[in-house]
């Protein structure tokens, strides 16, 4: 078999199983990122503009990053499991965290340094994934734990920093429970960012290190 034969067949194999079920739930989930970031803009800094919009993108948010969990549980039960779904399962993840990052940034609900960290990683991460899958005998490098791990934080707190809380200031002082609950907020944020880079460090050890190892 030729090489050009041998990159057309892992090509192709790619897609097989694009319709798979769990990877349906996969691009739903990219078609409410979509819906979700519309309205985010739209509701404006804090959800100053449309405090109503900024929750129902909130719970869209909810609803996307919990998602993520029920295409990878049918693609195991159903052995389902794609090279396509495990690439574009962190693909879709990284879509609604990194748009939801970027739009706080822009509002400047969140630190740009701490963006840019996060957006770093998870490009770099992303173009690693496509350049092993190119290589002979590459496959798509599946999440480990600490990348999971790093997705669950921050998916927790940009929920807790999507949902307008702040209405019920009465204006005059901040309660005490709203001001915990705002420091949890970037707490979770922030842990999120040290597992980012931390996960980034092991994918690329497993990649171009551990593998020579075997």
């Amino acid at each position: 078999m030729t090489d050009e034969q041998t990159i057309e067949n892992k090509k192709s194999s790619l897609f097989d199983g694009w319709n798979a079920p769990p990877n349906l739930v996969t691009y739903s989930r990219i078609v409410l990122v979509v819906i979700f970031l519309g309205l985010y803009i739209a509701a404006g800094a804090w959800g100053e503009d449309n405090p109503t919009m900024r929750w129902v993108a909130g719970v869209i948010f909810i609803i996307a990053a919990s998602t993520d969990k029920l295409d990878g549980w049918m693609a195991r039960k159903y052995n389902q499991v794609t090279e396509l779904g495990k690439l574009m399962d962190p693909i879709a993840d990284k879509l609604l965290t990194c748009g939801a990052l970027i739009v706080a940034s822009v509002f400047d609900e969140f630190p740009w340094w701490a963006t840019a960290l996060f957006l770093i990683r998870e490009i770099g991460i992303t173009v690693m994934r496509f350049f092993v899958m190119e290589r002979p005998g590459g496959k798509v490098i599946a999440a480990a734990w600490p990348g999971k791990l790093k997705t669950l934080f921050q998916c927790i707190g940009l929920s807790m920093l999507l949902l307008p809380f702040w209405i019920f200031d009465d204006g005059q002082a901040t309660p005490a429970w709203l001001e915990g609950y705002y420091f949890l907020t970037y707490a979770m944020l922030y842990v999120a960012l040290v597992l980012c880079l931390y996960s980034g460090g092991v994918y690329l050890y497993n990649t171009f290190i551990g593998s020579k190892r075997k």
